[in-house]
């Protein structure tokens, strides 16, 4: 297995999810993280040729000096037609991950509907894992309701903390649709969080991906968890820019974001840890 970048006494890196300047695309996802300083970018594959094409991403790694940190993989709803098959999705993004030298693919759960991907999803990720170096981590996502009552659209589970997924990617927003705490859930998965998607939400059945601190989510606990606990993982904003008015406003809400979780990732030395205890 590929080895996290991280040291127990290097900053955690936060990395721009390109899904944060849709309805732009891939290419403006590296330029942003660049314009505004971030460590890289997190890819999640869509229809745009871009997000297909391991060599144009290395091109645009390099011009932008962002590398690729995640891959993820084209497993939502509304990407379904993207790589073909089920597993070849996974398999696809596996290989990029490692032609873009990164170690961590995202990946949403199976829909109930998918067959024996569905049925045999844990055993074909560590296979798929196990050929190819490569961190697959399974993302939370959250109980569909229609009418008042939970439409069962995952299997086994939209969450993933009593499944045995290896690896875990922490999304705020779903799990503020979920109504469970982030600084539990991080503390309940231990090692098995591998990957985080920073944003906010709220219980009101909208995945919004909202700028930190304008949800419910306990997302300040959550994160000084992350730098107390010297996790080894990439944070990756993800926060939903569609309704900005303009590049100004877009870069603004990631701008702040990326302010953040560098406040409350940055470490504590310890002469402030003795001071935040003496009279």
């Amino acid at each position: 297995m590929v080895e996290s970048g991280n040291s127990n006494n290097a900053p955690i890196p936060v990395a721009l999810s390109s899904a944060s300047v849709y309805p732009l695309n891939v290419h403006d996802a590296f330029a942003v993280s660049h314009d505004l300083g971030y460590d890289g970018v997190e890819v999640l594959v869509t229809g745009n040729q871009i997000s297909q094409d391991a060599r144009a991403l290395n091109r645009l790694a390099e011009r932008y000096e962002q590398p690729v940190m995640a891959i993820h993989a084209p497993t939502l709803l509304l990407t379904q037609q993207v790589w073909g098959t089920a597993w070849n999705k996974i398999e696809s993004a596996a290989a990029m991950a490692v032609e873009v030298g990164c170690d961590v693919v995202v990946a949403h759960p199976p829909f109930r509907w998918q067959g024996t991907y569905a049925t045999e999803f844990a055993t074909g990720i560590r296979r798929i894992m196990e050929e190819y170096g490569v961190k697959i981590a399974v993302e939370n996502m959250y109980p569909w309701r229609a009418r008042g009552r939970e439409a069962k659209m995952y299997l086994p589970h939209w969450n993933p903390i009593p499944e045995p997924y290896e690896f875990v990617t922490w999304d705020f927003s779903h799990s503020a649709i979920a109504d469970m705490d982030s600084a539990v859930a991080f503390r309940d998965l231990g090692q098995r969080l591998s990957h985080v998607h920073l944003c906010d939400g709220a219980d009101n059945g909208k995945d919004e991906h909202l700028v930190p601190g304008r949800g419910t989510q306990p997302v300040i606990e959550a994160i000084e968890f992350l730098r107390d606990s010297a996790w080894d993982g990439v944070v990756a904003v993800e926060v939903s820019t569609r309704k900005a008015k303009g590049a100004g406003e877009r870069e603004a809400w990631l701008g702040e974001t990326l302010e953040f979780a560098r406040r409350y990732l940055a470490p504590v030395s310890k002469a402030a840890q003795s001071g935040s205890h003496s009279i």
